[in-house]
């Protein structure tokens, strides 16, 4: 019998506010004019803002492009009936760059003389779409990159027999005009032969060794302000703190400099690049949780990854240029999965940034 009235004499020294605010759930009470008039620490630390500046005003005030959620929740007050929503996108005002992917559970509550309220619970579904959407990226990078390993070979094996048979014919031409023929037809040979070894991607495993990521950015640095034209300011943007990480020096340069320069197409005659570190704690890449990974951001002031393009700028010959290969993000992804990392991108008009997810050791 003591064990039974050991609970509820514990909690009763607990004040209940104390108790919502150790919720990682987000807890929001609405009154019928839909004014926040409580809000746990968790649903203030999701939607970046703060209740006693809350209190009195609208709830979509403190949201982009609220309409939709508005429109739920009156209808909750109308109806009195209760809505679920999953993975409702939500950018709050406050850090109107962090859009929240939430299921949001909405729960009229009847009052005998303050009348209806609404009681909205919050639960964080970023990470988890975050991690789905990157395994299905990798799932299907692994499917296409198979094919194009396929494809590739049997593109090469009748190239190889074309530049043979030329060679045997120019050795049989007399004259020097025809031989400039064969030389033609030799030298798209080894063209299509090297876009195709482009497209299947680097065959070698990676040579991996203990570098300064900031060395690496440094180096692409320098060769991406050579190229730039006058009007495009490059900036750094570089986190001290960053450890040493275990890479392909070669490989990563090149993934770097192929994002770099896809974003100094993007802008042309004038803009502004940011070459941005960081180090970020427990971040899953696909299916493995890594301690520590290192985040190495290219972001621009362009105008953005156009929206038809978003959900295939990965693969080798898509590209949004009337003269692009479209192999350079392709070729960098490959290189960057081939170290254990991950490229992602966010792209809306003014601000697009690609960031290179690299791991600092082993996954956890």
């Amino acid at each position: 019998m003591v064990a039974e009235h050991a609970l509820p004499s514990a909690l009763s020294h607990f004040d209940p506010a104390d108790l919502l605010d150790a919720l990682s759930t987000g807890i929001i009470m609405l009154d019928a004019q839909l004014c926040a008039i409580y809000a746990n620490v968790a649903a203030q630390d999701l939607l970046a803002f703060s209740l006693n500046k809350a209190r009195g005003r609208p709830f979509g005030d403190f949201l982009q492009e609220s309409n939709a959620l508005t429109d739920i929740l009156r209808r909750a007050l109308d109806t009195g009936e209760g809505f679920a929503d999953r993975e409702l996108s939500l950018r709050p005002l406050g850090a109107p760059r962090d859009a929240r992917t939430l299921d949001v559970t909405i729960t009229p509550l009847q009052g005998q003389i303050t009348g209806t309220h609404l009681l909205l619970e919050l639960a964080d579904t970023t990470q988890r779409r975050r991690i789905s959407r990157e395994t299905d990226l990798l799932a299907r990078l692994d499917g296409s990159r198979l094919m194009i390993k396929q494809l590739a070979h049997e593109i090469k094996n009748p190239l190889g027999g074309l530049r043979g048979a030329a060679q045997l014919l120019e050795r049989e031409l007399h004259a020097a005009a025809l031989r400039e023929y064969t030389q033609v037809i030799i030298g798209e040979a080894d063209r299509l032969a090297a876009l195709v070894d482009s497209i299947a991607g680097p065959n070698r495993a990676p040579s991996k060794s203990l570098l300064n990521v900031h060395e690496i950015c440094e180096h692409v640095y320098h060769l991406v302000r050579a190229e730039a034209r006058a009007g495009v300011v490059i900036e750094r943007d570089y986190d001290p703190s960053l450890p040493n990480a275990m890479l392909d020096r070669h490989q990563v340069i090149q993934a770097l400099l192929n994002v770099a320069r896809n974003a100094l197409q993007a802008l042309g005659d004038q803009g502004r690049i940011t070459l941005r570190t960081r180090a970020l704690s427990n971040v899953s890449i696909g299916s493995a949780l890594h301690r520590l990974v290192a985040s190495v951001q290219v972001e621009d002031n362009g105008a953005g990854v156009p929206e038809d393009l978003r959900s295939s700028i990965f693969y080798p010959l898509i590209t949004g240029r009337a003269n692009g290969s479209g192999l350079g993000l392709a070729v960098a992804q490959e290189l960057v999965t081939r170290n254990g990392g991950l490229i992602e991108f966010e792209s809306e008009p003014g601000r697009t940034v690609f960031t290179l997810l690299l791991p600092l050791g082993e996954p956890a």
